[in-house]
């Protein structure tokens, strides 16, 4: 194993998958595995490390500490994790309201803001979204499961495209299996 990796180095670890060099020491270098979710110390001599794409280790310039990576890490999670994709309601429903009236007239009926609403069908939208990625990207799933239950999933879509029209934008809007 070469002994002059610079920070930034990525390589890969027989147990620990790949990673990258984030600090040096006199006997190892500091590497992050994602797989981890952290960083681990591996010996400069360790054999099983693979080197994916190296950086010139230099010398003297000013050190990036294991503290500025986990703090940079957090910073842009934090953003990542707060980002929330707008997706707007068609003006002409603006401050309207969905009322739900029984036929017993004797019962009361129910007034909700029409924001409530479209709110709760974009959350039913977005989590649909993330279980189709789950399906897709599942490695205990055959092909044969995998297209059965995307199926299933294409008509709940299709079921939901009479909301449609709440929304100002066409390409938020549900998509059934017969619609392109």
């Amino acid at each position: 194993m070469e002994s002059n990796l610079g920070i930034g180095s990525r390589v890969e670890h027989p147990h620990f998958g790949r990673g990258v060099v984030v600090d040096l020491t006199a006997e190892s270098y500091v590497t992050w595995f994602k797989s981890q979710n952290g960083t681990r110390p591996i010996g400069r001599d360790f054999e099983g490390l693979k080197i994916i794409e190296k950086q010139e280790a230099e010398g003297g310039g000013p050190s990036i500490t294991v503290a500025d990576i986990e703090t940079a890490l957090e910073r842009v999670l934090d953003q990542r994790l707060h980002e929330v994709e707008m997706v707007p309601l068609s003006h002409k429903w603006h401050n309207g309201m969905m009322v739900l009236q029984p036929a017993d007239k004797t019962l009361q009926g129910k007034e909700i803001p029409l924001e409530t609403f479209f709110h709760k069908i974009v959350m039913v939208r977005d989590k649909l979204r993330l279980m189709e990625q789950k399906v897709n990207a599942s490695k205990n799933l055959e092909d044969g499961e995998k297209v059965d239950l995307t199926q299933y999933l294409t008509g709940i879509y299709g079921s939901l495209t009479t909301f449609n029209v709440l929304f100002k934008e066409s390409h938020h809007q549900f998509r059934g299996a017969g619609e392109k």
